[in-house]
C-alpha cells in the first residue's frame, strides 16, 4: 500500500501548476570568433572609472554592464525576477563588462577575457531534472553513491574524480528518495534501476563494517583517495570504511527504508530493507539508545538517550534527536510490522516525554544550524506519514512549527513541500518553492561567488555558526554560491574557484516529492 501517496491535501486545494519558464544557459567565445556580433569585435572605447561601463536595451529589457558584473532589468517580469545579476565564471569570462549586444533570446557580453552569450530558453523543470540526472550519471556515481565530484583542473568537468564524503549515506539516501518518488509518479524503469543501485550502496554501508546494525559513514576501494579526516578501518578485499557514523546517516537510512517499502515494486529489496532496519534499530535499542562505534563507545552524534538530553552538550540537541529516534522506531514498525517497535515508540513518545521534547526547540536552541533544519524536516516527514494519533500529531506540528519560523523565509522547495504535507491547510509559498527550483543554476560548478559588495543587500549584525557574514536578503539560487539544503542561504559569498561541482539532488528530491504529493503538477 502506498502510504506516502495517501497523504491528504486540503479539500478543494489545487496543485501548483508548473509551466515552461526561461531557463538560462551560457556559452563562451573568443573575442574574434565568427559567431560574435561585429559590434563586440570593435575595440571598446576607453571609459572612466565608474559603476557603469556599458548599457544596451532590447524592448522592455535593459542590460547594464559594470566592473563587477552584469545587470538585467525586465520591468515586465515577476518582482522576484525583475532585476537579475550575472557575475563570476558561472556567467562571465571576467566580471569587467566592456560591451553588450542584446539578441532575441538574451545578450552577448564582452569582457577582457572573452565573450559570454547569455541565453534565455523556454525550459521545464522536467527537462531540467533530466539534465541533472545525466550529470549525476556521468560524474557523480561512485559505487552507487551520489558522490562528491572534484576537478583536477579547476572549472573543467572533464577532469572530475569522485571522492568519498562524510555523508555519503545521507546524500545518497536523498537521491534514492528522489528516484522512489519519480518511480511512483512515472513508473519509469530507469528511475527504478537508479533507486535500486543507490539503495544497494546504502545497504552495503551496514554490511561493510562487519558489525550488524552499525553502518559506516562511507567506504573506499583500493586505489581510491582516502580523505584525511575521520577514523578508518580495514574490511575485506582491501576496502576501508569510515567510522564515527553520525545521526545524519541514520536519518537518511530510515527515510529511504520507508520509501522503498512504500513505493518500489521489489519484494527482494524490501526484504533486505526490513532486515537492515531491524538490525540498526536493535543495535540502538540494545545499546541504550546510542549508536556504538567499533571502539565500544557512542559515536559523536549518535546519541538519543535521556542522559544525553540532560547533559550540557546534549540539551540543545534534545528536540531534534527526540524527533529522530521516534522516526526511526515508527519507520521500523512500519516496514517490519513488528509490534515491539511500536511499543518502544509509544514508551519513548509518551512515558519518556520524547514527543513533548520535540516542542522545545526554540526554548533550548543555542545557535541556528541549517544542517539541523535538514535533519528535522527529514525526521518529521515520516512521522506525519504514519502517525494517526491526534494527540501525538498535535505535538509534532507544534514542534515542526518552531523550525518553520526560520525555514519559511528560505523559499526552500524541499522544506516547503514537506511542511505542506504535514499541514495541508497551511498557507505555504509553493510559488516561491518553484521559483527556487527554476532559478537553481544549470551549472553547479563551485565557482567563487561574491555578492557582499552589492548595494541591494544588507548585512546582519551577527555572523553564523561558522563565523561567516550573513545578509538579510534571500538572493536567487543562481546568484549565490552552490549549496546543498543543509547550507545557509543567507551567506552570499563563497565557492572555491571551480574546484568541483554539486550533483543536483537539491532539485531532484523536491521536484519529485512535490509531484508525488500533487503539490505541483505539469512539467
Amino acid at each position: 500500500m502506498l502510504i506516502c501517496g495517501a497523504v491528504a491535501i486540503a479539500a478543494g486545494a489545487q496543485p501548483f501548476q508548473l509551466k515552461p519558464y526561461e531557463g538560462k544557459t551560457v556559452e563562451f567565445h573568443a573575442a574574434g570568433a565568427a559567431a560574435v556580433p561585429a559590434a563586440l569585435k570593435a575595440t571598446a572605447p576607453a571609459l572612466p572609472l565608474a559603476s557603469i561601463t556599458a548599457t544596451a536595451s532590447a524592448g522592455a529589457i535593459q542590460w547594464i554592464g559594470t566592473p563587477q558584473g552584469l545587470i538585467r532589468i525586465d520591468h515586465s517580469a515577476d518582482p522576484r525576477d525583475r532585476v537579475q545579476y550575472f557575475a563570476s565564471r558561472r556567467w562571465l569570462a571576467d566580471d569587467n563588462v566592456l560591451a553588450i549586444v542584446p539578441d532575441v533570446r538574451g545578450a552577448w557580453v564582452r569582457t577582457p577575457k572573452g565573450v559570454s552569450r547569455i541565453r534565455y530558453t523556454p525550459t521545464t523543470l522536467a527537462q531540467k531534472a533530466a539534465a541533472f540526472e545525466q550529470r549525476i550519471a556521468s560524474r557523480h556515481d561512485r559505487h552507487g553513491f551520489v558522490a562528491d565530484s572534484t576537478f583536477r583542473t579547476p572549472g573543467d568537468p572533464s577532469s572530475n574524480v569522485t571522492v568519498s564524503n562524510d555523508n555519503d549515506g545521507l546524500w545518497t539516501a536523498m537521491y534514492a528518495a528522489a528516484q522512489c518518488f519519480q518511480y511512483s509518479v512515472t513508473k519509469s524503469p530507469e528511475a527504478l534501476a537508479r533507486a535500486r543501485r543507490a539503495v544497494d550502496a546504502i545497504l552495503f554501508l551496514e554490511q561493510v563494517t562487519g558489525r550488524p546494525g552499525f553502518p559506516a559513514r562511507s567506504y573506499i576501494k583500493p586505489g581510491e583517495i582516502q580523505p584525511r579526516d575521520g577514523f578508518w578501518y580495514d574490511a575485506q578485499d582491501g576496502i576501508r570504511w569510515k567510522a564515527d557514523t553520525s545521526s545524519d546517516e541514520i536519518v537518511g537510512h530510515f527515510l529511504i527504508f520507508a520509501l522503498v517499502h512504500d513505493l518500489l515494486p521489489d519484494p527482494a529489496l524490501k526484504t533486505r530493507v526490513q532486515a537492515t532496519a531491524r538490525r540498526i534499530m536493535d543495535h540502538i535499542l540494545s545499546n541504550d539508545l546510542y549508536l556504538v562505534d567499533v571502539t565500544g563507545k557512542p559515536t559523536r552524534w549518535g546519541r538519543w538517550h535521556p542522559d544525553y538530553f540532560a547533559s550540557e552538550t546534549g540539551k540543545p540537541d534534545a528536540p531534534l534527536n527526540a524527533a529522530e529516534i521516534l522516526m526511526f522506531l515508527k519507520v521500523t514498525h512500519h516496514v517490519t510490522g513488528d509490534a515491539k517497535y511500536q511499543r518502544e515508540y509509544l514508551r519513548l513518545a509518551n512515558d519518556m516525554g520524547y514527543a513533548k521534547m520535540t516542542t522545545r526547540y526554540l526554548e533550548l536552541q543555542e545557535e541556528l544550524n541549517y544542517s539541523d533544519e535538514e535533519l528535522a524536516l527529514l525526521s518529521f516527514y515520516p512521522l506525519f506519514l504514519y502517525e494517526k494519533d491526534p494527540a501525538l500529531l498535535a505535538l509534532y506540528r507544534q514542534g515542526l512549527d518552531q523550525w518553520w519560523q526560520n525555514i519559511q523565509r528560505e523559499a526552500n522547495p524541499l522544506w516547503n513541500f514537506i511542511y505542506k504535507v504535514a499541514n495541508p491547510t497551511a498557507n505555504v509559498d509553493l510559488e516561491g518553492a518553484v521559483w527556487t527550483m527554476q532559478r537553481l543554476p544549470m551549472d553547479l560548478i563551485k565557482w567563487t561567488i561574491r555578492n557582499s559588495h552589492r548595494a541591494d543587500v544588507t548585512k546582519v549584525d551577527a555572523v553564523d555558526r561558522h563565523r561567516r557574514i550573513e545578509f538579510k536578503q534571500l538572493l536567487p539560487a543562481d546568484e549565490r554560491p552552490v549549496m546543498k539544503w543543509n547550507g545557509n542561504p543567507f551567506v552570499i559569498d563563497g565557492g572555491c574557484a571551480g574546484c568541483g561541482e554539486d550533483d543536483g539532488a537539491t532539485l531532484l528530491l523536491p521536484y519529485w516529492l512535490g509531484r508525488h504529493h500533487r503539490l505541483i503538477a505539469g512539467q
